[in-house]
Formats: structure tokens, C-alpha cells, sequence
């Protein structure tokens, strides 16, 4: 079983076993994944992974379901952020850093906590991400660039396409979910966000800090480097819920993916934000 570069999904089961690139198969590894949360036994509420003989694993349509809902709520977040920031300026600051601080905290208790198949949590994410990015949306589109609502609509499709990409590349098997290739993207990842910890340190001495969130050659580089990182880390996310559903999770545990999965979507949709907002800069 290989490691999601996801923080969340690195907490779902995980087992030995299981295949490459068969999105939606429930039944291989299913007896395994029995055994080791003990079939017949008593449920045991201190661990969420347990789970009553009456209950079913999860499937396909359950991740497309839990995911579709999530990020309907989100939608319908940020629409409303969106509205509130364009009728009143003065809220897109507290609605960008409160939305984007209670979704980190969120994350930290749902990936620490243990408790990412949590409906209420999951749903709670979204709403706090839609304020976030509804507010970045407008700034980024109305006062960063001149793209205006045409610059989020490219965004949003720039989003979904390669999500949608890297699912058909999935599925295809043209790229192989590796450990070489785990390490790699984790690895990348690490990297990426130390240098956004060291620009944003670098700017409070100096203007615009290493120049990595500005509109310029390296500006546009680390986007795209961002961007692709998203995009990849999409394979790994697959892959560990191909292995969940083919052990037998219990079907809770899809909240979980459509957790991990709106995490990763909502990185990709900001970096292609900003990286739209750079061509399309004063």
C-alpha cells in the first residue's frame, strides 16, 4: 500500500494488497480487511475504523456521493463570500483569513484527531474553504488583476480538467503509483511549502520576499510548479482509495476521501487563480 502524499488519506486504513489502476473494485482484499478489524466482534467506539457486522463496505458511488456533497457546500460557500466581499470590500480580509484558519485547523483535527470520516467535520471544511475562496476569488480577479468573473470561470475549468486528467491517466495506468514515485511527490511537496514559509518569512524584511508570489519568471514558475504537484499528488490520492475500497472499508470512510480529494482541489483551483492572475495583471 502506498503512502498518499494527502495528509488525510495517510490516516485511512491501509493494508497490503490490492491492485493498480481499478478505481472501484470492492472485493479483493475485503476478507483481509475483516479479519483485521475483527468481524463479529462488539463495535468499539475508540476506533472509527471498527465496524458493526450490519454495515456495509464502501463503494464507488459512495466517494462520487460524499465528494459531489462536499463540494456542492463549498460551492455554495464561496458563491455567497463571493456576493457579501463584492457588496462590502471591507470582509474579503476576515473571510480569507478566518476561512483559510479554521480550514487548517479542521484538517490538523481531522487528519491528528482521526476523525476525517467525520460528516459534520468534512461539511464544516467546506463551508469555512468556501468563504476563503470565494473572498480570494474576488481579490485575485477584481483587485490583483484585471481577469474579472471570467478569470475565476477559467480557474474553475482549469481545475476540474485536470482533475478529470489525472483520473483518465489513472485509470489508463500511463503513470504508476510507485514508491520512487510516492517519495518523489512528497518530497516535492515538503520542498514547495518550505519555500512558501521562507518567502513569506523573506517578505516581512524585504519587499515581495524571493519573488516566488510575484508576477514574474519565478512567480510563474513556482505556480506551475505548484500546479503540477496538485496535479500529481491527484494519482496518489486514487490509488489509496482504489486500496481502501478494495479491502473493504467501512463506507464511512468515504467522507474521508471526499476530504482528502477537496483538499487537493482546493490547492489546485488558488494556484491556478494566481497564475491567471499574473497574465492577466496591470
Amino acid at each position: 500500500m502506498r503512502t498518499s502524499s494527502n495528509p488525510v488519506f495517510r490516516n485511512l486504513p491501509q493494508q497490503q494488497g490490492g491492485g493498480y489502476a481499478n478505481f472501484g473494485s470492492a472485493a479483493a482484499g475485503a476478507g483481509q480487511f475483516t479479519q483485521q478489524f475483527g468481524q463479529g466482534q462488539q463495535y468499539a467506539p475508540q476506533d472509527q475504523w471498527a465496524r458493526p457486522q450490519t454495515s456495509r463496505s464502501m463503494t464507488i458511488d459512495d466517494v462520487v456521493t460524499k465528494t459531489g456533497i462536499t463540494l456542492a457546500v463549498l460551492a455554495t460557500s464561496a458563491l455567497v463570500s463571493y456576493l457579501l466581499v463584492n457588496g462590502n470590500s471591507g470582509l474579503a480580509v476576515p473571510f480569507m483569513v478566518g476561512g483559510g484558519l479554521i480550514g487548517f485547523v479542521l484538517v490538523l483535527i481531522g487528519t491528528f484527531g482521526r476523525k476525517m470520516d467525520n460528516p459534520a467535520l468534512v461539511l464544516s471544511y467546506a463551508v469555512a474553504e468556501g468563504f476563503f475562496l470565494g473572498a480570494v476569488s474576488l481579490v485575485f480577479s477584481e483587485y490583483v488583476s484585471v481577469g474579472g468573473p471570467g478569470m475565476i470561470g477559467q480557474a474553475v475549468l482549469g481545475t476540474f480538467g485536470v482533475f478529470g486528467g489525472m483520473l483518465i491517466v489513472y485509470k489508463t495506468g500511463a503513470i504508476r503509483v510507485t514508491p520512487r514515485f510516492t517519495r518523489m511527490i512528497i518530497g516535492g511537496i515538503i520542498g514547495v511549502f518550505v519555500l512558501m514559509l521562507g518567502n513569506l518569512i523573506a517578505s516581512f524584511f524585504t519587499d515581495g520576499g524571493f519573488g516566488l508570489r510575484e508576477a514574474g519568471p519565478i512567480g510563474i514558475i513556482f505556480s506551475l510548479v505548484c500546479i503540477g504537484l496538485a496535479a500529481f499528488s491527484f494519482l496518489l490520492d486514487f490509488d489509496a482509495a482504489d486500496q481502501m475500497i478494495r479491502q473493504g472499508a467501512p463506507e464511512k470512510a468515504a467522507w474521508g476521501v471526499a476530504f482528502g480529494l477537496t483538499i487537493t482541489l482546493v490547492w489546485l483551483y488558488v494556484e491556478i487563480l494566481r497564475l491567471l492572475s499574473y497574465f492577466n495583471s496591470d
